[in-house]
């Protein structure tokens, strides 16, 4: 299927970039990041969801889970602060003849499409010709305040059913803003892409 007509005008926008830039190191930066500019990006997996200490990756219902964990979950809810920590698995395949490469991601998380939280992967990574690399996202945010005024129970279901989304995690959407450097200048991506668990250009 054809790139969606943003992702388009966004490769041509870093197309561009490989002709206004001269020298052999920045002309090949240039050309990683309009490269990039063509990768597909998907969902591919959730893992270690740990919710207040309490790895739930396995945890099914709150009945499999031991006393202590239990008792860990209950006085994590009492705190002031009810942490939630996961790793958010992307692809991003490369369907270019060469390289693809940046330097920083920023991202902002949305389940059911509400938005939990953001951050940054402060990073460079490359994706080599015609393959696929996963870019591991670490997610951590205060679950009191983003589901304010539900239960301990509910928060803890809420967990379970996203450690058991396993390697089609339909709940999850994530918007990413690469930002490469070129020649010394950091340069971002215009606008947002945005992923869910099927390829960005499907």
């Amino acid at each position: 299927m054809p790139s969606s007509p943003r992702l388009i005008i966004v490769a041509t926008f870093f197309t561009a970039l490989v002709l206004f830039f001269s020298g052999c190191d920045v002309a090949r930066q240039a050309r990683q990041v309009s490269n990039l500019a063509k990768c597909d990006f998907r969902i591919a997996s959730v893992d270690h969801v740990n919710l207040a200490g309490v790895e739930l990756q396995y945890i099914k219902s709150v009945s499999d889970l031991g006393f202590a964990d239990v008792a860990r979950v209950l006085a994590g809810f009492a705190s002031p602060v009810f942490p939630l920590s996961l790793q958010l698995n992307l692809d991003v395949r490369n369907p270019n003849a060469a390289e693809a490469g940046l330097n920083r991601l920023e991202w902002i998380l949305f389940i059911d499409d509400i938005q939990m939280t953001s951050g940054i992967v402060d990073k460079p990574f490359t994706v080599p010709p015609m393959t696929t690399a996963k870019i591991p996202v670490d997610v951590g945010l205060d679950l009191k305040q983003v589901l304010n005024g539900k239960s301990a129970t509910a928060m803890l279901n809420f967990c379970m059913n996203l450690a058991g989304a396993g390697n089609t995690p339909t709940r999850f959407k994530i918007k990413l803003k690469p930002t490469v450097i070129i020649a010394g200048t950091a340069i971002t991506f215009p606008g947002f892409i945005n992923v869910n668990t099927t390829y960005t250009s499907k």
